[in-house]
C-alpha cells in the first residue's frame, strides 16, 4: 500500500518492497486462503486502510475476506463515527468489525466503540504512527479500564509493543493481549536474504512474546 497513514517507516518500507515485487491484493487473498486451509483454527485479523476496502466495493472486499477465511477486519483510518458501512458489510459476511480506541477518546466515543466493535478493541498507546518504543505509557491503563467498564470487546494494546516486557506491562494494565507489528517486520527486513536465519530469529522472538502472556 503506497500511503500507510498510521504506519511508521518500518512498515512503510515493507509496503514499498511488496509493491516493487509486484504484490497485489489478489496475492494477499490467495496467501490468506492457503494459510486458512493449513491452519483452520488460528484466528486471522486484518488491519487495512479504507481505500483498499472501498476501491473495489465494500461488499466485494468483505466477500473476499470471507472466502479467504478472515475472522476480523480493522480499517485503520475509519473512526467509529464513519464506520457504519464497513460494520454493516462485515457483520453481513460473518466478520467481526474492529475499531480503534485512541488515547484522546472521550466518553461518547468510547461508548460508540464498545457498542460497535466485535472480536477485540484495538487500544492505541499513543498519538502518531507505528514503531517500536522503549517503554509502554501507563496512561493506557485508564483507557483500558474505561473500555472494560463499558463491556467493550477485549482491549488489546498496540503501537510500540516490541519486547516481552511490553507484553507483561500491557497485561498488568488489564489488556487482554498485545499487538506487535514493527518489531516483527523489522526482523523480516533484517534477515530477508537469509530465510533460515529469518525463521530462527522470528520464531525466537514470537515465542518470547507469547511466553510473556503466561
Amino acid at each position: 500500500f503506497s500511503d500507510p497513514i498510521a504506519d511508521g517507516p518500518v512498515i512503510q518500507a515493507a509496503a514499498s518492497r511488496a509493491l516493487a515485487a509486484g504484490v497485489r491484493p489478489q496475492d494477499c487473498w490467495a496467501l490468506l486462503a492457503s494459510f486458512r486451509k493449513s491452519h483452520p483454527d488460528v484466528p486471522i485479523g486484518l488491519l487495512v486502510y479504507a481505500n483498499l476496502v472501498a476501491q473495489g466495493g465494500v461488499a466485494a472486499f468483505y466477500d473476499s475476506a470471507t472466502q479467504a477465511g478472515v475472522d476480523s477486519v480493522l480499517v485503520a483510518d475509519v473512526p467509529v463515527r464513519e464506520g457504519a458501512p464497513f460494520e454493516e458489510a462485515a457483520r453481513l459476511h460473518g466478520i467481526a468489525p474492529v475499531f480503534s480506541a485512541p488515547p484522546n477518546a472521550d466518553a461518547a466515543r468510547l461508548d460508540a466503540i464498545a457498542a460497535h466493535s466485535a472480536g477485540y478493541t484495538y487500544v492505541v498507546t499513543r498519538a502518531g504512527v507505528t514503531g517500536a518504543d522503549q517503554a509502554i505509557r501507563q496512561e493506557s491503563a485508564g483507557l483500558i479500564r474505561a473500555l472494560i467498564e463499558r463491556n467493550a470487546p477485549p482491549p488489546v494494546l498496540g503501537f510500540g509493543i516490541s519486547s516481552p516486557e511490553h507484553v507483561r506491562a500491557a497485561l498488568a494494565m488489564g489488556a487482554a493481549g498485545a499487538i506487535s507489528g514493527s518489531a516483527v517486520v523489522a526482523r523480516v527486513a533484517e534477515h530477508a536474504g537469509d530465510p533460515d536465519r529469518l525463521d530462527q530469529e522470528l520464531t525466537a522472538f514470537v515465542q518470547s512474546m507469547k511466553a510473556a502472556t503466561r
